[in-house]
């Protein structure tokens, strides 16, 4: 609204991305999401007995995050950023990783969770750089 020319490029760029909606049926995205999730949970569960599921298991109250809560979850997620895994903090305690089909698979998933388990099982979190925060996790 602040330009009366739209920014061609950038819509045509858009516009490729777009392209990959018309192959695939959100039911299909819905039902990899949740796999993905489940895979995840599982994962983390069995190598990470510090964290604790904060997400519902059940699909129908789930989207395509997964939420697991930890003491020092501010610090903890500033490592596993620093060490490759994207995820997000909620205050008090929430460590927050979401599940994009299109953009991840169970490879993926499986590295995620190797990482998590290396950084907690090791306390990589309890360095004192990850413990200043910031207003952005």
């Amino acid at each position: 609204m602040r330009v009366g020319t739209p920014p061609i490029l950038a819509f045509a760029a858009l516009d490729a991305a777009l392209d990959i909606w018309d192959l695939v049926s959100m039911t299909d995205v819905r039902a990899k999401s949740l796999e993905l999730g489940d895979r995840f949970i599982a994962g983390i569960e069995a190598q990470c007995e510090m964290l604790t599921l904060a997400t519902p298991r059940d699909h129908e109250k789930r989207g395509s995050q997964v939420s697991f809560r930890f003491e020092h979850g501010y610090a903890a997620m500033q490592a596993l950023i620093e060490n490759g895994v994207v995820g997000d903090f909620r205050a008090p305690d929430i460590m927050r990783f979401g599940f994009t089909p299109l953009f991840i698979d169970e490879d993926d998933v499986d590295e995620a969770i190797a990482i998590i388990a290396e950084v907690m099982r090791g306390a990589l979190w309890d360095n004192p750089r990850f413990q200043k925060r910031s207003k952005v996790t």
